[in-house]
């Protein structure tokens, strides 16, 4: 089995272009102990009295810990990737033929079937801050697609959908032989 790079393509280039993509969590998150761990040093140089190495290094290690595996978490299981043939939701990915409708965004007052169905992905609802779109799929169940950024994701999709529907495969990237 060879290490060469190209041999990964064939896989990224049968998924097609990345339409939309949501990391789920931000690195700079961690930072956020780090900080405060040197905003506390700084006050204790400052205030003169003995500065408590080992208190800072515990809970500096317990920030910097917690924030890891949060943000960790948060990408294998809040991130969406959207190609011009499969979505991905959490952990799970589902080819964009499996989905046989998408639908328009309730603007009306009255409650959808789709809004209270299950969210793709391994998660049982749709994640705090944000937004499902309702898809009904080939097999007949209704679910929820979801993103942050709800109108570009729901633009995204649809489009990907009908180019699905209609045959359009991925784009080819590189230069094309006849």
């Amino acid at each position: 089995m060879s290490e060469d790079p190209v041999a990964d393509e064939p896989a990224e280039i049968a998924e097609g272009e990345i339409l939309f993509d949501e990391a789920g969590g931000s690195w700079w998150v961690v930072a956020i102990g780090p900080v405060m761990i040197a905003a506390v040093l700084i006050m204790e140089i400052v205030g003169g009295g003995a500065i408590h190495w080992p208190v800072l290094t515990i809970f500096g290690v317990i920030l910097v810990g917690f924030a890891l595996l949060q943000v960790a978490a948060a990408r294998q299981h809040v991130s969406v990737r959207l190609t011009e043939t499969t979505l991905r939701q959490g952990a799970q990915t589902i080819a964009l033929d499996e989905i046989a409708e998408v639908y328009p965004e309730n603007r009306s007052s009255e409650h959808q079937k789709w809004e209270s169905a299950r969210a793709l992905g391994e998660l049982p609802a749709v994640p705090r801050r944000r937004k499902g779109v309702g898809v009904k799929l080939t097999n007949g169940k209704l679910a929820q697609a979801w993103a942050r950024d709800v109108d570009l994701f729901r633009t995204e999709l649809t489009q990907a959908h009908l180019a699905v529907k209609l045959g359009l495969g991925p784009k080819k990237s590189g230069p094309q032989q006849s």
